[in-house]
Parts: structure tokens; sequence; C-alpha cells
């Protein structure tokens, strides 16, 4: 028997110059004519070939337009970081004192933000302009419009075969909806039952066509207002641990406080009323339990608008023109710590005191009271982020063949207002500087009275000023793609899809230049931090059908980086396969390896300094043989200071990605799926946590390991005073963190889901669907020397280990009722001593269609109004990250439709 073997011309240049196309709109390309066949092919996340069936060789994971609404999710971001695949923990707009309180991102197998690729409508967008825990880049999900969205769909597992760089721990690809008809007007309003937090939203979407063209426009406007801990009962003050200092004055040469006489009583009304006189074992000082609380906010205050427009003209029978436009506007404010004071912070943070003749230390805590309200202290941030793209797809004359060549440039740019003291404060407590004693010791002769006395906003705003930074990030590309028929097998044709794409980005973080000139109340310089670089790909991807019902899928990519004086280049591929013994059963199995390039804030950072909102230091606590709950050295607020720097010589991380599964659909009613996967990481770049290193090296010390490779590198990274020093012996002086490309580290887990539909005649239609996730293990190794360690039992490891979704729709007439719970499993506790048991949530939404025209919802989340406790690390008494203090939140829904 002969096979039949039949070259196409239009393939076989193709396959000659791998030329194709890059960064081809998943969505646009789903528009494209594809093979005739029923259903319709589109093109699915994980692949540029459009395909007749949703199920391929690597799970995809779809979030529909609908599923937001029913489900009570918020918006894009909520629905994301609920999948069962977002199991890492993550530092959101809502955690607190975070580098990047503006925005939000999720953590899919809980390998970090940066290894999940983030597109819009297939293309790329701009990484927000400030590094995700100062370190890694990452693209932002709050700026996105969700009622044009179509649907969501999440690749788990390596696609730099088909997407380049990022897409390790799996792809989110955010598909908007093509066409619009008329107006669409949508209003939603809520609140919580506990007070605080309440949101509004307006909505605007609609479109219309003329003739070739179409077009479709959105306008969504959005406020939401903050929510402080003094709302919230069990988190408005500390209890069971000593009290926030608020004034003091210590005698640094025996290390006792100065008694405050009747000081405390005369403020007694500051902090809401809440200021005593406290007594420790150095002295007396005045204090607080609500210091900490009342300038804490637990959810950030958002204003944004967002636009998007979109049009597509058919130029002819074969080509199509086609634009995009996305533009958001953003405004958060958040508070995570109020005005404070210590004299002379800019070195020692003693003087010699020429009235008493001793070396003294001070401090003051400012209150709501003495500023005009807890607002004056707000940080805030204006952000825009915007992105155009435009260009022609069609069908190439004479074949069957698609294409789509196309431009896309996004930029992100964010300004931030931070208050900070200014250089005269130091001279505004104390007096004028007298000069310094022999060992430059700085000399004053303050009136006591000047601390004690209650400043007014006037004295206040003489003292503060805002810092205000600039921050921005961009990138354009240029790509051309195609897919079609290359030849024929006895199986069936074999298919192609090839891809080019050329590349630039960069980013800049530019700090108030004041702030090396000595306009605020620090030395410690900030330098600019900037860079750029360019990339190019080539890829080519193939489906070939091996036999009747065995398909392989191939695809391989080179990707070529270029910064810092050098380059990096990596290739990718991936291979799977689809065996379908009978019509209802599909068994798949795929492989892939995939690249980060280093993140362009590990490589250009320059030397960055700051502050973390608190520190614990473990190593003190354990010594005084204190728990962290209660410890006196736990939750110092401010924290420790940081010294950051960057590196140009990493390399770029290497992942590989397996998986085996099978999706059994034996009717339209009814499918269940399994799978398997693996991931590991080498040469992972990492830059480890503050609190990381400080529980490492108290463990460490503790045990008397000074030399192994991570505790030798740890000890190093934590500077502390000598024990001899005059002022805080032995107190944490700042941590050292720097990035480098060191670690490996590998997940493996299963994914379940199942959907049943029952059909009945009297009452409705029911709709119940389970998607359930398991981290089965988790290792990781911080330097080679280093044993292996299982993060999966890791009480340092807030990740999620398991995740259950779950829902109940009841569709009847005018009506849709849906119940959607959430199970979470175990996340250690906030004192790292034990697991917390897992959780339940439950949401519920009734939609009901008044008319055609006019539709009514209801949504509650968090029906039961739960608050998920632990005092274990301390106030805030919450697993702050990995549940929300919110409780029960509820919202009001109408959407009325102007047009046919």
């Amino acid at each position: 028997m002969k096979t039949k073997f039949e070259l196409k011309p239009l393939a076989a240049g193709a396959i000659a110059l791998l030329c194709g196309a890059a960064g081809s709109s998943l969505a646009q390309a789903q528009e494209a004519a594809a093979v005739t066949a029923a259903p319709p092919a589109v093109v699915v996340t994980g692949s540029r070939i459009p395909r007749a069936s949703l199920e391929g060789p690597s799970a995809v994971t779809v979030i529909t337009g609908e599923d937001i609404t029913k489900q009570g999710y918020k918006n894009v971001f909520d629905a994301l970081s609920n999948l069962t695949q977002n199991s890492g923990f993550t530092q959101g707009a809502d955690f607190g004192n975070t580098f990047t309180p503006s925005a939000n991102t999720i953590s899919l197998r809980g390998l970090g933000p940066n290894h999940t690729l983030v597109l819009l409508n297939g293309r790329r967008l701009a990484d927000f302009p400030i590094a995700y825990e100062g370190t890694v880049n990452f693209t932002n999900l709050a700026n996105i419009p969700s009622s044009v969205i179509d649907r969501v769909e999440i690749l788990s597992g390596g696609a730099s075969a088909v997407y380049g760089s990022d897409a390790i721990a799996g792809v989110v690809n955010i598909i908007l909806k093509k066409k619009a008809s008329g107006l669409d007007v949508n209003l939603k309003a809520g609140g919580t039952t506990r007070g605080g937090g309440g949101d509004q939203r307006l909505q605007l979407t609609g479109g219309e066509s003329f003739g070739k063209l179409n077009t479709l426009f959105s306008a969504e406007f959005l406020e939401r207002d903050p929510l402080w801990s003094r709302e919230r009962e069990f988190m408005s003050a500390k209890v069971g641990v000593a009290p926030t200092p608020l004034l003091w004055r210590k005698n640094v040469d025996t290390g006792k406080y100065i008694d405050p006489g009747d000081t405390c009583a005369k403020l007694g009304d500051l902090f809401g009323g809440s200021t005593v006189k406290y007594t420790a074992k150095a002295g007396s000082y005045c204090a607080s339990p609500k210091v900490s609380p009342t300038y804490w906010t637990t959810q950030t205050k958002n204003s944004s608008q967002n636009l998007f427009g979109s049009a597509n003209y058919e130029l002819s029978p074969s080509v199509t023109l086609f634009a995009e436009a996305l533009y958001g506007q953003n405004r958060s404010a958040n508070n995570t710590r109020g005005p404070s004071w210590t004299s002379v912070s800019t070195a020692d943070t003693y003087f010699w005191n020429q009235n008493t003749k001793t070396n003294e230390a001070w401090n003051r805590y400012i209150s709501p009271e003495e500023i005009g309200g807890v607002q004056r202290y707000n940080r805030s941030w204006d952000d825009q982020a915007s992105s155009l793209s435009f260009g022609a797809k069609g069908t190439i004359p004479g074949t069957s063949w698609q294409y789509e060549a196309g431009y896309t440039a996004s930029l992100y740019k964010s300004e931030s207002h931070t208050p900070r003291a200014l250089s005269n404060i130091d001279s505004f407590f104390l007096g004028p500087k007298l000069g310094v004693d022999a060992d430059g010791v700085p000399i004053y002769a303050p009136d006591p009275a000047r601390l004690s006395k209650r400043l007014t906003p006037a004295e206040f705003d003489s003292i503060t000023g805002t810092a205000v930074s600039n921050d921005k990030s961009w990138t354009n590309t240029v790509s051309v793609s195609a897919n079609g028929e290359a030849f024929n097998l006895p199986a069936g044709p074999v298919k192609l899809a090839t891809v080019a794409e050329l590349g630039k980005q960069g980013f800049s973080n530019t700090p108030d230049p004041r702030i090396n000139q000595g306009y605020f109340n620090t030395v410690t310089p900030s330098d600019v931090t900037a860079g750029t670089r360019k990339r190019y790909a080539l890829g080519v991807e193939a489906n070939v059908p091996l036999l009747e019902k065995l398909d392989a899928t191939v695809a391989t990519r080179y990707d070529r980086y270029s910064f810092a004086g050098r380059s990096d280049g990596k290739l990718a591929y991936n291979a799977g396969l689809e065996w379908r013994p009978v019509t209802q059963l599909l068994l798949r199995a795929n492989h892939a390896t995939s690249f980060r390039a280093p993140d362009m804030n590990y490589i250009y950072k320059a030397r960055g300094t700051g502050y973390y909102s608190s520190t614990t230091d473990y190593y003190r606590c354990a010594k005084a043989g204190q728990p962290v709950d209660t410890c006196e050295f736990a939750n110092i607020s401010p924290g420790s200071n940081y010294v950051q720097s960057g590196s140009k010589d990493l390399r770029s991380e290497k992942g590989r990605s397996s998986g085996l599964g099978a999706v059994w659909s034996p009717s339209a009613n009814f499918d269940v799926s399994l799978d398997y996967w693996n991931i590991k990481i080498d040469d992972l770049v990492t830059n480890l946590s503050a609190d990381k290193l400080l529980r490492d090296e108290s463990n460490c010390r503790i045990a008397g390991d000074l030399t192994s490779p991570t505790c030798a590198d740890t000890i190093a990274r934590i500077v502390r005073n000598p024990l001899t020093a005059l002022n805080k012996p032995g107190e944490i002086k700042e941590i050292l963190v720097n990035p480098i490309n060191a670690a490996s580290t590998s997940v493996s887990g299963i994914d379940v889901s199942a959907k049943y539909v029952l059909r009945t005649q009297a009452y409705g239609v029911w709709i119940s669907k389970v998607n359930y996730s398991k981290t089965l293990s988790a290792k990781s190794r911080q330097f080679s020397g280093d044993d292996l360690r299982d993060d999966r039992e890791d009480l340092g490891n807030s990740d999620w280990r398991d995740k259950l979704n779950a829902s109940l729709t009841w569709n009847q007439g005018a009506w849709s009722n849906t119940l959607f719970l959430q199970r979470y499993g175990k996340v250690p506790n906030g004192g790292g001593t034990a697991f917390l048991s897992p959780t339940t949530l439950a949401n519920a939404s009734v939609v009901y269609r008044l008319n055609p025209r006019t539709t009514v919802s209801v949504a509650v989340n968090n029906l039961f109004n739960k608050v998920k406790a632990d005092t274990s690390g301390g106030w805030p008494y919450y697993p702050v990250g990995n549940y929300s203090p919110t409780g029960r939140q509820g919202w009001v829904e109408l959407n009325y439709h102007f047009g046919s």
C-alpha cells in the first residue's frame, strides 16, 4: 500500500523559512477561517493551530464572563485567584505593606507570579513597573474591564515552545468579546455586613456593525472604599502583648527608660483614648495597643476607570484589518504605618543630652488626632495602563492558510506619593544641634516638654513632606503568524503553524530627586534603576495524525534576548499525544521544556534600600525562650532596613514539565477529567524573603550550624549590631538581599474536574461542576550543596496544599440561581508552629430576567460570615494573604440593554 504524501507549495515555504508569526492573537485567530468541519475549529490556549475540540494534549481550564457573575467574583483577578490551580501565596493589593499595593497577581502551582505568562487576546502586556516584593517582574490583573470578557483560558504547565519566555507554570489568556449590538448599562453596588469596604461599579458596553465594519467599546468606572483594621473588632487592638510604644525617653548608658511622669495621662485621649503609661522591665513609657491597627488598611481604597475599544474591517473576502485599544486609569491609597520619629535616626539614634549629661534616645509616634485624621498619612498611587494593537489577518490567496500580521505596544506608568519626615524633624523635637562630642555623637539641649506636647496639623505639615516617584514599563512587538494544512497522511492532514516575533521592552524606576538632596530625613541614597532588552523569536508547531485515533502535536521555538551588553538564547520544545480508543474517552500525555529570561529588575537593580513594615527577630525570641505570638521582639514596626542589589550575570531559568491525563465524556451532559502534572525549574533565580531569612538564621544559630551552605549564606545576610554596642546591642542592623542562579524546585500534583447537567421538563436545568487540585509533592533546594527540602511540609511555606471549587446552578425560566463552594486546604499558621485546618466558604447568587432587556441579580460572598482566626503569629490575628478579614459581602446588580 502506497502512502499518500502531498506537500503543498505554501507549506514547503513555511517549513523552510519557519516564517510565520508571532504575537498572533489567540482570540483573533478564532475568527480566521479554519478547516471546514463541525464544530468549527478554534484556537485554544497552548497551541496556534485551530482545533475542533477544547480538549487537547494539555489541560485547559475555561472561565466564562457568565461564570464571573454567577460565582460571585468581583473582577477578573478575583476569578483567577480562586482557581484551584492558583495554589501560590501572593502579596496582592490588600496584603498590607507590599511593594505593589496597587496591583494584583496570581501564582499558578505556587511557582511565583513571574512564572505565569498573562496574555490579553493572545498578546503580551507591559509588566507592572514596580517589581513584586522588590524583586521580580509580573503582569497586573487589575485593569481589564470584566464586561467585555468572553472567557479566560488557563493552561497549566510549560508552554515556551509556543509563547516564549515566562510560560513555565502556565499561561493565562484573557479573551475579549469580538462583537456587540446596542448598548448595555450595568450598575453594581455592595458592602459588607460587618461595615466598611463598600464598592460601586458602572459599566457601559456596546457596539455596532456598519456593513463590513464591526465595532465594540466598553467603559468601566469603579469605586472601592478602604477597610481599616479598626473596623474589625477582633483586630482593632493588640492583645496579650505589650502595647506599642508611642512616647519614650531612654538612658542609653543604662538601657533604662526615663519615667514620663504624668505625660501619658495628659495624652490619654490620643489613639481613640487608648494611651496609657506602661511599665516594662526596662522602665515606663507611654503606649497604646491601637497604634498599628489605627494606621492599617486591610483593603486598599481604589478608584479606577477602564476603557476598551476594538474594530474589525473586512477589506476584502481574504483580508480583515483589526485594531484594539485598552486604557486604564487607577488611583489607589492605603496605610500601613503611621508617622513616627526616633532621634538622630540617620545615625545611631542617640545623642548627648547636655542638660542631663547622659546619652539619650527619644521616640515619638504621632497620632491621627494630631495630624487631622488618619488619612493624612496615606500612601497613594496614580497608575495608567495602555495597550494598542493593530494589523491584518485573513487567508493567503490561492490557499487555505490563515495569517495574521500585527503590531502591539503596551505602556504602564505609576506615580507613587509617600509621606516622609523632613530633614528638620530632629531640630523640631530636640532644638538646635550644638555640635558633636569626641566620639562624633551629636549634642543637643532639648526641652522634654517638646516631646510630650501634642502637635497641631500645621506643625505636622512643617515636618512632613511627600516623596514622589515615577515608574514606567513598556513593551513593543511586531509579529507574523500563519497556520494551515501542510500535507496529507493516511490518517488525515498534517497542520502547521509558524510564528516570528521581534520585540523590545524596558522599564525605569525614578525616585524623588529630593531624597538625595537632603530634603527628607534620610542619608541613604536612592538611585534611578532602568534598563531595556531586545528579543526575537522563530517557532513552528505541527499537529500530526499518526493513526485514525492517535494524534501528535510537536512544537519548537527559539528565543534570543539581548540585554546589559550580552545575549542569551534558548530553544524550547514540547510534544503531546492524544489517543481516543473510543469516541467518549481521550487519553493524553505531554512533555515540554520552558524558560524564563532573567527579570529586568534583577539585572539592572542599582543599590536599593528601604525598610520592612514589620520584622520578627526569631533568634532573639528563641534565645529569650519566648513563643512568637507573645515575644517582645516579634512584629516590631517599623521593621529592619534592607539593602538590595542586582546582577547582570544572571542566566535564564530552565523549566521542564510533563503530564498525563484522561477525559471521559459519555454524553453531552456529563464529562470528567483527571490530570497528573509535574514541573521542574533549575537555575532558579532566588532572593529570599526577610522573614524566611530570619527564620533560617534563628534555626542555624540555635542548632550551632554556621558552616553549611545555606546557613553560612543566611547568617552573612543578617547584619547585627555588636553585642558590645552602646545602643541596641545584638539587634538587626540591616538585611542584605541579592539575586543568584542557585536554586531548583519541583512540584507535582493532580487536577480533577467534572460537570453534570440534569435537564428536566418541570424543574428546569441543573448544572453541577467540581474542580479540585492537589499538590502531591513540592521539593526545593536553595544551593546545590543543601539537602532537598520538603516544601509541602514546610511550616514557612504559605502556599495552599489543595483547593476545591464546587458549584450548583439551577436555571428555571427567567431565574438562574448558583451556589458556589470553595474549600481551602491546610496552610501554616502565622507562628509557623502548626497547620491551620481547612476552611470552606460559600457564595450565592440569584439572577432574574425581568424582561428581554432587563436583568437583576443579587450576590452574597462568604454567605456564613466566616473569618479565619489565627493568633499564633500575633496581630492582626488572621492569616494575612491566605484569608480575608472582610466577612460577608453583598451586591445588587442591574443590567439594561438598549437597542435590538
